[in-house]
Order: structure tokens, then C-alpha cells, then sequence
């Protein structure tokens, strides 16, 4: 079990998963969760923090803490994902991440999809120094990507078990997904939900998908790489039909990708060397592009 738990990966898979988790938190900060900053105009009454919030304690939002928040943290995830100090840099981050997510999740609607990326942010501090194309392996950095894959897991597993709890094996006769798509459907959803029967098949096969992932981890590696590819695929069509994006979650999943193999710095540079490189001096015809098999006479047949 330790071994699994610590099986070692390329140093330049953990260095492009950092990069990639870091840059998520500051395009989240921007793009996905801006509206975070807005919690505080609200009366401080309607505030009621998660469990982890009161145990701490955390203090009640104000403009001046968000606002520090958001900035300490937009620079620190922005300098964390370039690699230098990781240590320091990643516990700051997760530290500030986790304060910005208690603000977002303790106003009455809790989203499960950041549970994986939490937990990257908690255990990328412990991997140490990676660097992008490196192929020594790390059984420190293997222990951090296992985790997260964990983590990753737990959220569909759960998933399911939260909607046993609550709504029994009437989730899956119901109407939840005619109910989503009414809210938040589009086009595509409306063609789907005119076939019969159809929603009642696709909310059995979502509980079967939930409690079956945990198997992912004892596929082969091909199949599993396209266990989470079909994952992917899972939530490519909840967004094409009732808008929901898991984009956090999807962020987490790509510690089960062999990300080392991902080299964009390198293929920006061969795109400029093939577009802007300079041209071969030698002219064409001269005798150094001539083949010597070319300038041969070519031998009589018999």
C-alpha cells in the first residue's frame, strides 16, 4: 500500500501539474469566481461559515480582508507557478485559496467540485523543486499527484452516496435531470429530453459511472488513461447540455495524465524556428545538395 501510495513520477510531470494548478487559481480568481468580492456588500448576519470556519475561527469578510485576499493571493499563484520557492509560495497559496473559498461556500451553496483542487494546493507544497522536462523520478511528488488522484475519485464516489442519502433510488427515477434542464438547458439538452425514457437511462448510468470510478485505479495504465479520458468526455457533455462546468475538478483530474510529455515552451520555440528561422544559404543545384547516387550514370539493365 505505501508503495502505491508513493510511486514515483517524473519530477517534470509534478512541475507541469504545479504550473498548471497555480495558474488555474489566479484565472479562477478573474474569470471563474469574481463574484466572491461581492459576498461582503451583503449584511454580515447572512454570513455563516462552514464548520472548518467556525473551529478556526475565521473572522466575519470585510471589503479590506477580500480585497487583500484576492491581490496577495492573484501575485503568490502567479509567482507559485513559475516553481521558485515552492514551499513557501504553495502554503501561502493553499492558505489564502482556503480563506477564499470559506468566504464563497459560507453564504447557503457548498460546490463539491473544488475538493481535488483543495487538495493539490495542500500537498504540491510537500513534492519540493520540480522542474518542467526533468525525468528523475520522486516518490515525494508521486505521493502529491496519488492524493489529489484520491481526492479526485472521492468526489464522484461520494457523489453518489450523497444522493443515496438524500433522495434514495428516487434520484435516479426522477425527474433531476428534466428539472436542469428546464433551469439551465440548451439546445442540445432540449433534442435529448424529447427522446423517451432517455433521462431516466442517463441518471442510472451517472450513479453506476460515480460508484464504479474508484476502479480506475486498478485498470492497466493504457485503459486508465482512457478511463479518464472518457471522464472528461462525462463532463464535456454536462457542459454542452445543462451548462454545469466542473472546470476545478477537470484542473485536478490531470494529475492521472502523464503531463511531462506537455512541453509548451518547446513547442512555441520550433513554431518561431519554423516560421522566422533563417533560410539554408546553399543554393539549390549546387554540388552540396546533390545526391553523389544522382550525378552516377545510371548502370545499363544486363
Amino acid at each position: 500500500m505505501t508503495g502505491w501510495l508513493t510511486e514515483a513520477v517524473p519530477r517534470g510531470r509534478v512541475a507541469a501539474f504545479r504550473t498548471l494548478v497555480y495558474l488555474f487559481v489566479a484565472a479562477d480568481l478573474a474569470v471563474f469566481t469574481p463574484w466572491v468580492r461581492t459576498r461582503v456588500d451583503v449584511p454580515g448576519d447572512l454570513y455563516q461559515p462552514l464548520l472548518v470556519g467556525r473551529l478556526l475561527p475565521l473572522p466575519t469578510p470585510t471589503p479590506a480582508l477580500v480585497g487583500v485576499v484576492f491581490w496577495v493571493l492573484l501575485v503568490a499563484a502567479l509567482l507559485a507557478a513559475t516553481g521558485r520557492a515552492p514551499r513557501l509560495l504553495g502554503w501561502t497559496v493553499f492558505a489564502l485559496y482556503f480563506e477564499w473559498m470559506i468566504v464563497a461556500m459560507s453564504y447557503g451553496k457548498v460546490d463539491h467540485d473544488r475538493f481535488g483542487l483543495l487538495v493539490a494546493l495542500a500537498v504540491l507544497p510537500t513534492a519540493g523543486r520540480a522542474r518542467h522536462g526533468d525525468p528523475t523520478r520522486t516518490e515525494a511528488g508521486g505521493w502529491a499527484l496519488r492524493v489529489t488522484q484520491i481526492a479526485v475519485i472521492c468526489t464522484y464516489f461520494l457523489a453518489a452516496w450523497a444522493k443515496f442519502r438524500f433522495g434514495g433510488l428516487d434520484w435516479a427515477t426522477g425527474s433531476v435531470l428534466a428539472r436542469a434542464i428546464i433551469r439551465r438547458g440548451t439546445d442540445l439538452a432540449d433534442l435529448i429530453a424529447q427522446v423517451p425514457h432517455l433521462l431516466i437511462v442517463a441518471q442510472f448510468g451517472i450513479l453506476a459511472f460515480e460508484l464504479l470510478s474508484p476502479l480506475v485505479f486498478v485498470l492497466p495504465a493504457r485503459l486508465r488513461t482512457a478511463t479518464v479520458g472518457f471522464f472528461y468526455s462525462f463532463h464535456l457533455v454536462t457542459v454542452a447540455t445543462i451548462t454545469i462546468s466542473f472546470a476545478p475538478h477537470l484542473v485536478a483530474m490531470t494529475s492521472f495524465l502523464p503531463l511531462e510529455k506537455v512541453r509548451p515552451v518547446l513547442l512555441a520555440r520550433r513554431l518561431l524556428r519554423r516560421g522566422g528561422g533563417p533560410a539554408d544559404p546553399t543554393p539549390a543545384g549546387s554540388p552540396s545538395t546533390v545526391s553523389p547516387t544522382a550525378a552516377a550514370p545510371a548502370t545499363p539493365a544486363g
